[in-house]
């Protein structure tokens, strides 16, 4: 398994192999410089950053390491099939159309929120003369044990935090502009950093023998 680095740069659509039309999300991802070679992961950073936007220790860092600086630094799991040297880059073709992927990043943030838009709460009457149309309601649990249960959804901060989204298939690979699409949406907001890496947990699809018409199953 590895994986890179990359910046969302918005949607488009595009049309498949099959001539369907498919919402795509456009990254540009790398190249990557590794950083660091450790005993299972790697160290990659992206996006070139003025030496005077960092501190002197980080300056030391890239200066030892013979590499312009990065702003975005990270850590992935590397191939143990390959052999990784510090400089070398992580380019957009490690990936191909077809295969899925697992993109983190930080989602948009929305602010305080109620119940009703961060839990899809269901919320009170809408007729004449009510009074609680999106207002939190009963929460309780009668009288045992008569109190709020510990981690019940509740109105406060939404988005703003580290999200996952698995499976997304690559559509396109452009190597030369080190662009991929994605099919669907990713996490975050338009130049948004993101960690793509190749999926952990891909579904396999199995085929079930086909039996013909009139025909018993074999005891």
């Amino acid at each position: 398994m590895t994986g890179i680095l990359g910046k969302k740069l918005g949607m488009t659509q595009v049309f498949n192999d099959n001539g369907e039309l498919v919402s795509v999300t456009v990254i540009e991802a790398g190249p990557c410089p590794v950083l660091a070679v450790k005993e299972k992961s790697i160290q990659l950073g992206f996006d070139v950053v003025k030496e005077s936007r960092l501190n002197k220790p980080l300056q030391g860092f890239f200066k030892k390491i013979n590499v312009t600086p990065r702003k975005f630094v990270r850590e992935v799991l590397k191939d143990p099939a390959k052999e990784y040297k510090l400089g070398d880059e992580i380019k957009a073709d490690i990936f191909s159309p077809g295969e899925n992927v697992d993109i983190s990043g930080i989602s948009i943030g929305k602010g305080f929120q109620g119940g009703m838009k961060r839990w899809n709460w269901h919320g009170g009457p809408q007729t004449h003369g009510s009074m609680s149309h999106r207002r939190i309601g009963s929460i309780g649990s009668t009288t045992t044990p008569g109190r709020v249960w510990k981690g019940h959804h509740l109105p406060g901060h939404m988005g703003n935090c580290r999200v996952t989204v698995q499976n997304l298939r690559v559509i396109k690979v452009d190597a030369q502009n080190n662009l991929i699409l994605v099919k669907g949406s990713v996490p975050g907001h338009r130049n948004s950093y993101l960690v793509i890496r190749k999926t952990k947990k891909q579904k396999q699809k199995i085929d079930k023998p086909k039996t013909q018409v009139g025909q018993k199953a074999k005891k």
